[in-house]
Parts: C-alpha cells; structure tokens; sequence
C-alpha cells in the first residue's frame, strides 16, 4: 500500500501547536485567542486540502520547464543542495517584498497578515493562490538547471522552518540573529508599528534583508494584524476581501495604463474607503466572543472532524476516486465557512449546516451503497421541512444560549 507519508505532518504541527499552548501557559502569556486560532486553522486546513489537487500539477510543471530549458544540468551533491537551498531563500525574498509591494500579488499574501495573534496557527495561513504565485517565482529554479525533485524538496524544508518562525515564546537568540532569520525577525515582519512595516522578508536567512535594506531589529513589542484591522473570522471573507477592494478600485479607474498601474502599484495605492463600503454590504458588526462551553465543544468538534477527515484523505489520495475526492472536499470547505460563520453568529449558519448533511450523507451512501439511508433522508428532508423553526431554535439556544443570534 503506497501512503501518503506527507499527512503525518498534519498531527505533527497540532502537537507542536499544543506545546507552544503550554509553555505560553507556563509563561503566563496570553498567546492564543479562541476565535483567532480556529479562524487560522480555518486557513490551513483549506490550503492543505487545495494542495493536493495542485502540488502534483506543480511537481509536473518544474519538471517540464527543467526538461526543456535548463541551462545546467546540476545533480545532487552536497554544494548543490546548499546552493539550491540558498537560491531558494533568495527567490522567496523577492516573491516575499514584491508581495507586500505590489497590489496583484498582496491580494494573495494578505490572508497570512490578518490575525491579530502570533503563534504557531498562523504559519497555517497560506491560501491556495499564494501557493500559485510562489510556483511561478519559484520557477527559475528548474530554468537555471535544478532537477523537479530537488526543487520540491527543498521547498518543503524550507515551509517547515518558516513554521517555528512563528511564535513568542522564543526570545531571541545571540548570534544566529545575524545570520537566520529568528522568531524576533519574524515578528517584527507581521508587526504593525510604523518602525516595522514592509521590513525582514527573509524566510530562512536574513542577511537579504541587511543587503536590500529592508531589516529591522526587535525593539519594542509588536502589534500584529493588518494596518486597518480586518475585524472579521468569515473564511470567505478572509480569502477575498483585498480581492474584490482590488476588483472595485479597477473598475473606478479610468484607463488601461491607470488600472495597470493599481493592479501592479502598492497596496496602499487602493482607496481604503473601498474596504469601508464593502464590509457595511457584506459584513455586520462582528459580536462578542461566546464563551458558552457547549458552543467552544460544538465548534473544537467540527475542527477535530475536518482535521481527522483531511488526514485520512491525505494519508490514502492514491486509493480515492475522484467522485469522492469531490465530495469530500465539498464538505471541508463547507465546514469551514460554516465554522467562520458560528464564530460571526449568523442566521445562515443552519442552512450550512444542512448543506453538510446532505453532502456527508450522499458521500456515506455512495460508499455504504444501503439503500436504506434513502428513505431515511426522505424521512429526514420531511421532518426538516415540518420542523424547521422549533430546530433553529433549539440549535441556536444550545449553541449561543439565545434563539436570536446576529441577523443575516
């Protein structure tokens, strides 16, 4: 049975996730938020998912473009790895600062700024589209003459130590502050403090920064977040929000050269008002937290479940069809809207939750093949339709102690 070893990693980062729980306890730190955490794991749990479906696409590619353009035919050996793994850091510099500066590429970055905690969840941050825009920089590796595997390689050494980057339980570290980038460089780099914006891109070495200008040292203990802070945990919202500002603010613009240079300006050259206009069309006003322990159990529940399912579908992607693969990821990603809406306490959220239902119930009937389970889910679609306002109510007073949650 050929398994995908790579899944192990998904119980690996909860573990060290867990630990860094404790020693922050320990330390009597207040590091983790439950919201903000859930709303992280949000994140990874969608670009693991998405991953599959697309690494090996990007396996193919590398391989494609070393077959056919490399100007070197570099093989393994020990130099070889350090320069690859050296290039790699200096490629991700560039990837990493352009970004930040250029509108198009921050609209896929900005999903891994927007939480207002600094811990381990947040290296989970990456959206799918990010991972798409670092395979067309990371390009050039096979180009200069790198074989596929070894660019992949390298690529997942380097994603697992920009992992522990995140986090404040370490201080900093004596000499290799100036020759890796550290914890303390790293937070600096999600910190919102007017010293510390657009400074210490590096993921693996941060004599790049020094080199391009761009470092700045811990001095002062960093508020982390975005600049206009995002005050929302929709999953939806989240991957999409910088997204459609950059959609609006083209289309206010008048001139082909104009909105090519919005589209490739900074940031911070999209109307901010923008933002302002959509959240009062898309968003309410985000409510307390709840800190009702049936509604934590509820939701820790779904995110255990997701995490268990997308293992076991990591772990035998070889041995699933593809009608399952569709289904199963159908009732992630519907999870994981659902859960950003129980965190909102929208009205909405019950529809949701029968959307999974469905799902999980034609996936358990295509597999089972019981025919039973049909009559049961017409019995079941009956007792919705009858029964429907005394469910809501009870779902809503179990979950939030209220059959009034936010509006819709």
């Amino acid at each position: 049975m050929q398994l995908n070893w790579l899944a192990y990693a998904i119980p690996l980062f909860l573990v060290l996730i867990g630990l860094e729980y404790w020693v922050s306890t320990v330390q009597g730190k207040t590091y983790f938020r439950f919201n903000e955490s859930v709303a992280n794991l949000n994140v990874g749990i969608a670009e693991r998912l998405l991953d599959l479906f697309i690494a090996g696409a990007s396996y193919v590619f590398y391989d494609w473009l070393h077959q056919r353009f490399a100007l070197f035919d570099i093989r393994a050996t020990v130099w070889s790895w350090v320069a690859l793994l050296i290039l790699t850091d200096f490629v991700w510099y560039w990837y990493h600062r352009l970004g930040h500066e250029i509108s198009l590429f921050w609209a896929a970055h900005v999903v891994h700024h927007q939480s207002e905690d600094f811990n381990y969840t947040v290296s989970a941050r990456i959206t799918v589209f990010q991972a798409i825009v670092r395979t067309g920089f990371w390009s050039v590796l096979p180009i200069i003459g790198f074989p596929a595997g070894m660019v992949v390689s390298i690529l997942l050494v380097h994603g697992l130590y920009a992992f522990f980057l995140h986090t404040r339980t370490v201080g900093k570290l004596g000499w290799l502050e100036y020759v890796l980038v550290t914890p303390s460089h790293h937070r600096v780099h999600h910190a919102v403090n007017p010293q510390y914006l657009d400074k210490n891109y590096g993921d693996v070495f941060i004599f790049w920064d020094k080199l391009f200008g761009t470092f700045a040292e811990e001095d002062e203990e960093p508020v982390y977040g975005l600049t206009k802070p995002l005050n929302s945990y929709s999953f939806l919202w989240q991957q999409f929000h910088f997204l459609l500002e950059l959609v609006v603010a083209v289309r206010r613009t008048p001139g082909i050269m104009a909105k090519l240079r919005l589209l490739f300006g900074r940031p911070d050259g999209v109307d901010a008002g923008i933002r302002t206009e959509l959240e009062s069309r898309f968003l309410q006003q985000v409510p307390a937290t709840v800190n009702r322990g049936k509604f934590r159990g509820y939701v820790v529940g779904q995110l255990a479940g997701v995490l268990v399912l997308l293992f076991a579908f990591l772990l035998m992607e070889r041995y699933v069809p593809g009608w399952a693969q569709v289904l199963v990821a159908t009732f992630v990603l519907l999870t994981l809207i659902n859960m950003g809406a129980l965190l909102e306490q929208r009205r909405w959220v019950l529809h949701l939750e029968l959307a999974r239902l469905v799902v999980l119930w034609g996936l358990i009937y295509a597999v089972s093949g019981v025919q039973l389970l049909i009559v049961l889910a017409y019995v079941g679609g009956l007792s919705w339709w009858a029964y429907q306002s005394r469910i809501s109510r009870y779902y809503f007073q179990y979950l939030y102690g209220s059959v009034q949650p936010m509006p819709t």
